[in-house]
């Protein structure tokens, strides 16, 4: 088994939840835009585990409940109590005619229909619905799933999926969850940072899950809302650490990145960032993956994988050797801001 370092979600006594450097995301098991078999599926949930990676995080809305219904499998085997697990509410998922299925990105799905839901009521019932689903009497961590501007299609619509949370009794619901210990922490998973500090200056949050918003290629969230988590004791859980494709494949013709072709001048500076990768003899991916590490508020990442051999390569990724000088190039000519925290050399090789 590969030893992973862990760290702590935060400071706080009544939290107590340790997370390995490396997560495992649970989008791309609910077949996220192509089919994942279920052999494969499990393949990359067991050889996770057997790597040593021990947070795992899913959704109801990941395949209508595919990616929880792949998760139940795996965790039998594991054992409930040698993982961090955590899940999300927003989406309730009723059965429906099948013209009525919404699947939004992900294909061969269950006969399903998302209705958003923020309220106490909904909260409650996501939580019970996805321990069923999960085969679980708990989680550790409660998200509320997508109430940014970029999930919910305006920042109208943002702003009243927030209003909803608090004025219908959601946000009540996770801290009652969280005081009858049903839950340890409650959060946010989000593609935006600035929904996440309007939260945060609403009301107590342990953790964000952060989807792409501070990676290489992104730093604003130092401005103001990294600081503010520092303050808070609040740990991000980073997602999308590649900026939906760039970070891994470079400035290659069709890189994605936020889920569309890549600008010219996104496509210019990832090439200054690879001839500085050149350079020091460093693969862009295994640097993307291992920079987010750097901040004290990043407490995992959790890159996709679809199979064995992408877990495998992710483990070997963030265990690469990637000199100082590296980084302290990268700032000397300008790519990633001079206020950002630099990962120390070889970041999580071992507990």
């Amino acid at each position: 088994m590969t030893a992973l370092g862990t760290r702590p979600l935060n400071g706080r006594n009544e939290t107590k939840l340790q997370l390995t450097c490396l997560g495992f995301g649970g989008a791309p098991l609910g077949n996220l835009y192509r089919k994942v078999t279920d052999e494969d599926a499990q393949a990359a949930l067991q050889t996770a585990f057997d790597l040593g990676v021990r947070y795992f995080d899913t959704a109801p809305q990941y395949g209508l409940g595919r990616s929880e219904e792949r998760f139940a499998a795996a965790i039998k085997r594991f054992g409930r109590e040698n993982i961090t697990l955590s899940t999300k509410i927003g989406r309730l998922l009723l059965d429906c005619a099948p013209e009525d299925v919404t699947p939004e990105a992900f294909v061969d799905v269950p006969q399903k229909r998302i209705v958003f839901d923020y309220s106490y009521d909904g909260v409650m019932r996501s939580y019970e619905d996805s321990k069923k689903r999960l085969g679980v009497a708990n989680a550790d961590i409660l998200f509320v799933h997508d109430v940014c501007a970029f999930s919910q299609g305006s920042q109208e619509l943002s702003d009243q999926r927030v209003r909803e949370l608090f004025d219908l009794g959601g946000y009540a619901a996770l801290t009652e969850l969280k005081k009858a210990g049903e839950i340890s922490a409650i959060g946010a998973g989000v593609n935006e940072w600035q929904v996440c500090e309007k939260m945060l200056n609403l009301a107590d949050f342990d953790c964000f899950l952060l989807a792409g918003r501070y990676t290489l290629l992104e730093q604003d969230a130092l401005e103001s809302f990294l600081p503010l988590c520092e303050a808070r004791d609040v740990g991000i859980i980073l997602g999308g650490p590649y900026n939906s494709g760039i970070l891994a494949t470079g400035a290659v013709e069709g890189a994605k990145y936020n889920y569309a072709d890549a600008s010219p001048d996104i496509l210019r500076r990832v090439g200054a960032i690879e001839e500085v990768c050149r350079a020091h003899g460093v693969r862009l991916i295994a640097a993307a993956l291992q920079f987010v590490l750097g901040h004290p508020c990043v407490k995992t990442v959790v890159p996709g994988a679809v199979n064995a051999a992408e877990v495998k390569a992710n483990v070997e990724l963030l265990q690469t050797p990637i000199p100082a000088a590296f980084w302290s190039d990268l700032k000397a000519s300008g790519l990633v801001r001079a206020d950002a925290p630099l990962p120390e050399e070889n970041p999580c090789c071992a507990a």
